[in-house]
């Protein structure tokens, strides 16, 4: 099979944030809020796939207004913070929007995100992932999380549908 096989089944993106959208690290501030490294390519690539069609989604634990303002930025609206066990808002968005499981691109790095992972069709991860969600995974990036990895699968997806490039 073609190691690309399973990217063009794809029509929806779900990413988390800690670890996938970030590189897992905060800096703690002393009012207690945390400050998290996105990567710039990612946010362009989240950009190009909300633009081109792509259902963009995110998950996280995370609770950061900042964090849901620059998804928003970025045209991604479908944003579900706070989701320790993240089964529930999953399961909701695939009923909103009557998505197959076999569509969606799910991108997690850690336990939370092994629930849904184990239901869609590309479950993906980046390389930083912990060692349960990468015997899973049917792609494991070899970008880190925060450092490319949402735009390694955002581009490949992208690219297949031949929707990459600016015509």
């Amino acid at each position: 099979m073609n190691h690309l096989e399973p990217f063009h089944a794809v029509s929806t993106f779900i990413f988390d944030v800690d670890g996938v959208l970030t590189n897992n690290q905060v800096l703690v501030m002393e009012d207690g809020q945390l400050l998290r490294h996105m990567s710039i390519r990612d946010g362009y690539a989240l950009k190009r796939a909300v633009r081109q069609g792509y259902r963009v989604c995110v998950i996280t634990g995370g609770e950061s207004e900042g964090v849901r303002k620059r998804l928003n930025k970025l045209g991604v609206t479908d944003v579900y913070m706070g989701r320790q066990e993240k089964t529930e808002a999953f399961e909701s968005y695939v009923r909103k929007f009557e998505i197959d499981y076999e569509e969606i691109l799910y991108m997690g790095d850690d336990l939370p995100d092994y629930p849904p992972l184990r239901k869609v069709g590309l479950p993906a991860c980046p390389a930083d992932a912990v060692p349960e969600v990468m015997t899973i995974a049917k792609y494991i990036s070899p970008y880190n999380g925060g450092a490319g990895c949402a735009r390694d699968v955002i581009e490949k997806v992208l690219r297949l549908h031949g929707k990459w490039q600016e015509k």
